[in-house]
């Protein structure tokens, strides 16, 4: 789990059940994370309510520092739960980049990747 993830509620209440869920979601992330990063990995979410005359709705940012890059992730819905959802699939997406770029290949498939590159070339 990403243990050190600094949540805060812009005009809105952080509750504990919200609080958990965040921390559920986001904390979860860590598994797509090459190890190198799982130690050193800090989130921080911000809630936000965000008044309209149509109703309200809330938005999710979600800020990631890992080792020589930061992610983020913001999404706005009509659910606070639902936009964390999208956020932590936007997050997903960047950190399967990230871990592409940052890991080596390694084993006999990483071996066929490096040697199929150098013929093709």
């Amino acid at each position: 789990m990403i243990s050190p993830i600094a949540i805060t509620g812009i005009k809105y209440d952080v509750d504990d059940k919200t609080k958990k869920y965040v921390e559920q979601k986001i904390g979860k992330l860590d598994r797509f994370l090459p190890r190198h990063a799982r130690k050193s990995a800090k989130a921080e979410v911000k809630l936000m309510q965000v008044d309209q005359k149509n109703g309200n709705k809330y938005e999710a940012d979600v800020v990631l520092h890992l080792p020589e890059k930061t992610l983020t992730a913001k999404d706005s819905t009509v659910n606070v739960l639902a936009a964390v959802d999208i956020v932590e699939a936007k997050l997903h997406a960047q950190l399967a980049k990230y871990k592409e770029q940052h890991t080596e290949d390694r084993g006999v498939l990483g071996k066929f990747k490096r040697s199929f590159a150098r013929e093709s070339q």
